[in-house]
């Protein structure tokens, strides 16, 4: 657990033809009600210079209408009418910007109990969590919630923001109590790295300039903070991994023997040459050709969307996963347990079945039992006799009516991570990572 301290300026991986992935930051807020996410948001895209004129302008407009003496920069992300009225956050709002440094995607989640699902869904696909505390209040309920979300998703790494501190006369005594009931609580909670910083979102110190008003605090500023965090993404260096999304076949007089599956790569890297075992079948080859688009490639890395060709005729088609057969390999099983958010706005009917979807593969599945809810209060697992209910994560017991290939959700987020649809209405009800077989 630190406090970040500047460091060296690295120039971003680019994304060049090559197909690698730039250098990509994704974060997501969280916190209670009223703690400034979407103010924060909204100051950091402004002193970053991303915002356009015209959306100032319509921010000044309704920042009059709504009587403020200074321009509402919430108004930036709270895009829908009711968040609008209400100065609360209620879905997902994603926005996006860069510096020379690094490009962002921000998912503002909300702070209500009630969107808890919303904010599983923001915090599914961040590298980062970043949450508001504030000053006033120290670390709530809420805080407590979401840090525990964090570790449950797999989020490695927390950006803990003291907002404003001006309402606390910028006070060091009130910073440092905060941060250390902070920290307690992100480690029972799992999160492994946890960086702290004092801010006021309002009037912008330290989210993009140092802030006068703080000498005592020698820290980076909260955007120099984001540009320069490394963040370990297991998938990096894990074993390799890509779920088919098709096979190519274009029965074309050049190309009339080609048979390429073609996938993202969600984990490791593959080379022509590699060993390669195809799941569930556990059927065997060796990698022939990479291809990105019209390219050759001799080596494939995490991220990158190639075909690949095996020298083996192999029963691979969609819904497939890829894996290298020198390395530890996924699960194949039928029955296996799980954490699962519940979705839907109805509660779950026992017995139902349902199309799971984990990265390209589909099969029939029901939920055999629930083992426990979460308690919102404790953070514990309670035996419940009830179904669940919007909100609800719970521990589960997923049966499915054939085997499906999967890794755990801690060591692959991509193949670890699964959704149940229903199969009348196509609506996505609930979405899960899987535990174990």
């Amino acid at each position: 657990m630190t406090t970040p301290t500047p460091s060296l300026v690295t120039s971003p991986t680019p994304s060049s033809a090559s197909g690698a992935p730039a250098d990509l930051l994704r974060f997501t807020t969280a916190g209670s009600v009223d703690d400034g996410k979407s103010t924060l948001i909204g100051r950091l895209l402004y002193d970053a210079k991303s915002v356009l004129m015209d959306q100032w302008e319509a921010m000044e407009r309704t920042s009059q209408r709504k009587g403020l003496s200074h321009v509402d920069l919430s108004l930036l992300t709270d895009g829908l009418k009711d968040e609008r009225e209400q100065g609360i956050t209620i879905d997902v709002a994603y926005r996006y910007f860069s510096t020379p440094k690094r490009t962002f995607i921000i998912a503002d989640t909300p702070g209500h109990v009630q969107y808890t699902r919303n904010m599983v869904t923001g915090a599914s696909t961040a590298d980062v969590a970043l949450v508001l505390v504030d000053a006033r209040n120290g670390v709530v309920e809420q805080t407590r919630r979401h840090l525990f979300l964090a570790g449950l998703l797999g989020l490695p790494t927390a950006v803990l923001c003291i907002n404003k501190m001006d309402l606390v006369d910028w006070s060091e005594s009130v910073y440092t109590a905060i941060c250390a009931d902070a920290e307690r609580v992100a480690r029972e909670a799992g999160v492994r790295s946890v960086h702290f910083l004092p801010l006021s979102a309002l009037l912008g110190d330290n989210v993009v300039d140092a802030s006068t008003h703080m000498p005592w605090y020698t820290g980076a500023p909260l955007l120099s903070t984001l540009e320069s965090l490394e963040v370990p993404r297991p998938e990096n260096d894990g074993p390799f991994r890509m779920a088919v999304q098709t096979v190519l076949r274009p029965h074309t007089t050049e190309h009339h023997d080609f048979r390429g599956y073609a996938g993202r790569i969600a984990s490791g890297s593959v080379s022509v040459g590699d060993p390669i075992t195809a799941y569930p079948g556990g059927l065997t080859s060796r990698v022939s050709a990479l291809w990105l688009g019209n390219q050759p490639l001799t080596r494939a890395q995490r991220g990158q969307s190639v075909s690949i060709e095996l020298e083996d005729d192999l029963d691979v088609a969609r819904g497939s996963l890829l894996a290298h057969s020198n390395a530890p390999q996924p699960v194949a099983e039928q029955n296996l347990e799980a954490t699962l958010c519940w979705l839907d706005r109805s509660p779950q009917v026992p017995g139902t079945k349902y199309a799971v979807r984990c990265a390209t593969a589909e099969v029939r599945g029901l939920i055999d039992s629930v083992d426990g809810i979460l308690d919102l209060q404790t953070l514990a697992y309670a035996p419940s006799a009830t179904p669940l209910r919007p909100n609800d994560l719970g521990r589960i017991r997923l049966r499915l009516a054939k085997p499906l290939a999967f890794d755990s959700y801690a060591n692959n987020r991509v193949t670890g991570a699964f959704i149940l649809v229903d199969e009348a209405s196509g609506a996505t009800v609930a979405a899960g990572m899987i535990a174990s077989a």
